[in-house]
């Protein structure tokens, strides 16, 4: 498992290295869109098809099942939707990736309703004071998420995670609201029994 987890990190890394050049590159150079023919055309439809967006193998060339692909993805996100994939669209697809391997290590064994509640703490957090506004950020924090101090975010996201992410950006919020949640079993943190519960969601208490 330490081996695992080393590499999956290592994994992990050059993934958002390699999505966060691409962001820099399309600043500097444009946008992919349709007829786009390069390396980044073939790491951006891996990308999509993890997701579920893409059904067909990476080809590397932008037809029009990557496009389509693109567009669905834009919808369901939240951005403008011109199936062409500038900085806006690179920064979403890392957020979707970094919120579903949180809700893979913290939700993994619960209910898919679970997993959705997850990703709607992390999009609640953006929007409520006193957090970050950016995903990395509020992930990051210190103490914020367990799977991000014990590897689980290292772990590869099924596609429920992924779509159980995507739900929640499309508005489904089955914690009704929370910006916190923890098992009532394992918690160690005297501080959070003190926020008010809102709900129960499996083995997750959900609170303000």
């Amino acid at each position: 498992m330490i081996n695992f987890q080393k590499y999956g990190a290592i994994i992990l890394f050059a993934l958002l290295i390699a999505l966060s050049c691409q962001i820099s590159k399309t600043e500097a150079a444009g946008v992919l869109e349709p007829a786009s023919e390069e390396n980044q055309v073939y790491l951006l439809q891996e990308q999509l098809l993890k997701m579920g967006y893409l059904q067909t193998s990476p080809t590397g060339y932008y037809g029009p099942a990557t496009e389509g692909a693109v567009k669905e993805f834009q919808q369901d996100t939240g951005l403008g939707i011109d199936g062409r994939v500038g900085a806006r669209t690179y920064k979403q697809l890392i957020n979707v990736e970094q919120m579903a391997r949180v809700v893979n290590g913290e939700a993994r064994g619960e209910t898919y309703e679970g997993k959705v509640a997850v990703a709607s703490v992390i999009l609640n957090r953006l929007e409520s004071p006193g957090f970050p506004k950016t995903v990395s950020t509020v992930i990051s924090q210190t103490n914020a998420f367990t799977c991000m101090d014990d590897g689980q975010y290292n772990l590869t996201p099924n596609h429920s995670a992924y779509q159980a992410v995507i739900d929640a950006f499309q508005g489904w919020d089955p914690s009704s609201g929370s910006v916190y949640y923890y098992n009532s079993s394992t918690a160690t943190n005297e501080w959070i029994f003190t926020r008010s519960t809102v709900k129960r969601i499996g083995n997750h208490l959900f609170a303000r």
